[in-house]
């Protein structure tokens, strides 16, 4: 069996010689290369042909992100970012992720070495992954015409309203490896009063306010990270805080979101089985379920509950996929509905709303 050739790029000597310890304790990998700049990996990424590269952001001579999009313009390929866990570097990183990174592990600011260890079967599973996910050539604008108009940057289409329906359902979403950017395409083809969206992505502490915040700026309706007992409205989106787990509860006439500790559920904090299997137990026919890209089968199970209590529920299919592992095993597990490219989930989310009366619920 080939092994899986990854070339490390970081200015830290010391991160460099523990990921290359990291990589090369696997059976089913090797660090063909380390790099301490961009420059040096591009001559490297020339001679070695690696499969995936972790690509640190803050670096001499040129940093990761400019390398990233000159990278993912010109030769496509698997990068793993190793990001420092600070709110800056959770920014940069998000943008990483917008240029076509992979996945991202958050660099310890403190205790690098006994942090990178501890990150050791995090980083190589990402690596792993990485290795079979489906990247794409970043697609820059074309250069404007001399003389041409001028149009605006334009924000999400127009859609039109939906009015009294979105107080009726929930849409409940999961995602986790390429999930950053494709929540952020269903997020943006909703209209601002669409019904309330909540939403587990796989991420780690101090990401998700930052990522909350980015898509607020993006979207018609308002995203934010979810805060315990809060009462869940629609033209709203709420993101579970990383490293804890989001569900829906009823009080009264109301939906509430709780935010809790507690063991990983199937190894993720927060998970996407803890959210669909509360939305199945206590929203049932008025939630409408979506799966997106991501690695492992995290919220199938839960996702065919939630269709056995009524929901209607939309999967991502394998050609848009970062990576197919999540919606194969929903679809596997007979939760799907419909399997659609990723660019028609949001159209067809509305489709469904539109043709449906649902079941109401009275508001307080």
């Amino acid at each position: 069996m080939s092994k899986t050739r990854v070339l490390v790029v970081d200015d830290s000597a010391l991160v460099r010689g523990l990921l290359a310890e990291i990589i090369n304790r696997q059976p089913d990998m090797e660090c063909v290369g380390a790099a301490s700049d961009p420059l040096v990996a591009r001559e490297m990424i020339r001679n070695l042909n690696p499969d995936v590269i972790t690509l640190d952001i803050e670096m001499p001579r040129m940093d990761g992100i400019d390398f990233l999009s000159r990278l993912m313009r010109l030769r496509p390929m698997p990068v793993v970012m190793v990001s420092t866990l600070t709110e800056r570097g959770a920014e940069v990183t998000l943008k990483a992720l917008e240029l076509g990174a992979v996945d991202f592990v958050a660099k310890p600011k403190i205790g690098v070495a006994d942090g990178l260890r501890q990150l050791g079967d995090d980083i190589t599973e990402k690596v792993r992954t990485a290795a079979r996910a489906h990247v794409r050539k970043l697609v820059t604008p074309a250069p404007a015409v001399a003389g041409a108009p001028v149009r605006p940057i334009a924000g999400p289409v127009a859609v039109p309203s939906l009015g009294r329906l979105s107080t009726e359902k929930i849409i409940f979403l999961g995602a986790s490896t390429g999930g950053t950017e494709a929540t952020r395409e269903v997020l943006t083809g909703l209209p601002a009063d669409a019904p309330a969206v909540m939403i587990t992505q796989h991420m780690p502490p101090g990401f998700t306010r930052s990522y909350a915040a980015r898509l607020d700026g993006l979207c018609r309706i308002h995203v934010k990270e979810a805060v315990d007992g809060e009462r869940i409205l629609p033209g709203h989106a709420y993101i579970a805080p990383g490293g804890l787990h989001l569900s829906v509860e009823r009080s009264g006439a109301n939906y509430i979101a709780r935010v809790q500790d507690g063991e990983p559920v199937n190894r993720h904090k927060p998970s996407v089985e803890v959210l669909f299997k509360s939305a199945a137990r206590v929203v049932g026919p008025n939630a409408l379920g979506i799966m997106l890209t991501g690695m492992g089968a995290d919220g199938a199970k839960a996702m065919r509950e939630l269709r056995d209590a009524g929901s209607y529920n939309l999967v991502q299919d394998e050609a848009s996929c970062v990576v197919f592992g999540m919606p194969r095993e929903a679809i596997a597990a007979g939760a799907a509905h419909e399997v659609l490219p990723l660019t028609r989930i949001a159209a067809a989310l509305l489709d469904r709303l539109r043709s449906t009366s649902g079941l109401s619920m009275n508001r307080v």
